[in-house]
């Protein structure tokens, strides 16, 4: 099969229709006249981390606190590996974000005098089932172009490590997307299905993470030389038992506490950061005390009635099992577990290393929301506010001149997408199920999956890694007959590409710092020699770890003068 070559030109390119894609083009077309191009896997409508909607806007200044308590809250959370600067600008754009989405008609529960409705500290309520929807409508403006059912596999890289557009293939169809941009915002989300998750086989879709959340973004950032922070700092969600669903709505809604099998309330003797929640969770269980549960029962039918609708917004599973069992969250409580691992830095430090005006060590290339590291517990108002950063950024880039494309680095791109469609079927048998299922099995048992409790040691690292690089080996043979299966096998290198630099991280860091989230075996504890950033890049074809001090309270890093 022959791949056609579509060329196209525009201003600013968005990889990735989400969250942070589509309030980058919002901003981008209220302040400039240039075009913008979103390019997006699936349809913008309802993908990415909010397509099944969300009942809460987990980040927000409510009245009597401060974007320096946020920033405090979050670098407490993640026991003080964060980047201060990041999060002190993020957090001053929340409210204004939140605003914005009420402008474009998301409904933000109120109280009689009008003020938003708080949940937690930190939070505030909102009927968000159908937030993507509004927010793609948003972008419907004559200069932004919406290019949907394409796959980003690679950066155009002009000179000076300056890139210059993307390349992109047809998910239904053979052909070859090559966009020139002045500047390019990746909004790709991070990566899911690296490990085996609570759900396997048929029912793996049934994840916290979007599972069409490849780590695309993160992947032509290693593949390109870009500088990455913090991956070792994976999250690990507390759930609802099988279905998955959120439990701060219950925590936080309903004031449900962690409890044991004996009834016993013992989230505060580990600690009630995101980690220790998970770390009590996990240690319980582990010493006989299981299951655990979010105590719900003793709750009245009116807090019954607000919960299930609740989830309707978010995550109708529990809702419907809720229903179908006849037990209300009044009557029986809710048991949890903790999820497979993942890289999303809208939780965690993990992703690009990037400035204060999110553009990366990779000049025109900017990151926001889960790709863009150093700055945890955005969530959905926080990538928002990091999209606002970055197209304001990105907007300077608009007077330099469009670069031509390397010819011979598309054909070279071409070559390779099209051998994989042209193969026959290799001897082996390999398959990208196959391979993708060996991947997660690996890193599930010998890289800190459910199965080990997230723990792992130097020596189960060394040979998770073998197996990646083996993996990657016999990956690079495979064929597949059409568009749809090259799509599945460009996001199977995807994944293991982010495998190989997340050992690094994980081998580099020999310390526990957030023991629920990663468990070093060799090196249990908590040491502060490795009170420090861990960096890497690709160079030579090896993942070269760097170790980073940390920008303290009141530092500013960046990579350019601007």
């Amino acid at each position: 099969m022959e791949l056609k070559v579509e060329h196209i030109e525009t201003d600013f390119l968005v990889l990735g229709g989400g969250t942070a894609g589509c309030y980058a083009a919002l901003t981008f077309s209220a302040r400039s006249a240039a075009k913008v191009l979103i390019a997006e896997k699936a349809n913008i409508k309802r993908s990415g981390c909010l397509a099944a909607g969300v009942n809460a806007l987990n980040a927000y200044i409510t009245t009597g606190h401060t974007p320096q308590d946020y920033v405090d809250y979050a670098r407490t959370d993640a026991a003080g590996i964060v980047r201060g600067d990041l999060l002190i600008s993020m957090s001053r754009g929340l409210n204004r974000a939140a605003q914005r989405l009420e402008e474009i008609g998301l409904t933000i529960q109120k109280n009689p005098d009008g003020s938003y409705m708080a949940r937690g500290e930190r939070n505030i309520k909102i009927n968000g089932e159908n937030i993507k929807p509004l927010l793609a409508a948003a972008v419907a403006k004559p200069q932004v172009t919406v290019l949907e059912r394409v796959a980003a596999c690679s950066y155009i890289m002009g000179a000076d490590k300056r890139v210059a557009g993307a390349y992109l293939v047809g998910v239904d169809d053979p052909v070859l997307y090559v966009i020139s941009a002045r500047a390019v915002l990746c909004a790709t989300g991070g990566a899911a299905g690296l490990y085996r998750p609570n759900n396997p086989g048929f029912s793996g879709h049934k994840m916290w993470y979007p599972p069409f959340n490849t780590g695309a973004g993160l992947a032509m950032g290693i593949q390109a030389g870009a500088e990455m922070t913090s991956l070792e700092m994976r999250f690990v969600a507390l759930r609802c038992k099988d279905t998955i669903a959120p439990t701060g709505t219950l925590a936080q809604g309903m004031g449900a506490r962690q409890i044991n099998s004996l009834g016993r309330v013992y989230e505060q003797d580990y600690g009630l950061s995101t980690s220790a929640r998970l770390y009590g969770t996990i240690t319980e269980n582990l010493e006989g005390r299981g299951p655990c549960f979010l105590r719900t029962v003793g709750a009245t039918s009116e807090q019954d009635a607000e919960i299930e609708k609740a989830y309707l917004n978010m995550a109708p599973s529990q809702t419907l099992r809720w229903l179908e069992s006849g037990l209300p969250p009044s009557q029986k409580n809710v048991e949890i577990e903790g999820t497979e691992p993942y890289i999303v830095g809208g939780h965690t430090a993990s992703g690009y290393w990037v400035d204060t005006h999110r553009e990366t060590t990779l000049k025109c290339l900017f990151a926001a929301g889960d790709v863009a590291g150093g700055c945890p517990q955005k969530y959905v108002t926080g990538a928002l506010a990091e999209a606002e950063i970055a197209t304001e950024a990105a907007i300077s880039y608009m007077s330099d001149e469009l670069k031509q494309t390397d010819i011979e680095q598309t054909q070279r791109i071409k070559v390779w997408l099209e051998s994989h469609l042209m193969r026959t079927m290799p001897e082996t048998g390999d398959t990208v199920d196959g391979l993708e299922e060996e991947m997660q099995a690996l890193m599930d048992e010998q890289a800190g999956g459910i199965t080990s409790n997230y723990q792992y040691s130097q020596a189960s690292l060394e040979q998770a890694a073998a197996g990646i690089y083996s993996l990657s080996k016999r990956a690079k043979a495979l064929s597949v007959p059409d568009m749809p299966e090259l799509t599945y096998l460009l996001e199977l290198r995807e994944r293991l590409i982010v495998c190989r630099s997340l050992l690094a991280h994980l081998a580099a860091r020999k310390e526990s710092r957030w023991p629920g989230f990663a468990k070093h075996a060799d090196y249990p504890e908590q040491d502060d020699s490795f009170r420090c950033y861990v960096n890497s890049k690709l160079e030579d074809g090896k993942v070269k770890v760097l170790f980073r001090d940390l920008v303290e309270e009141g530092e500013v890093y960046e990579h350019h003068d601007r």
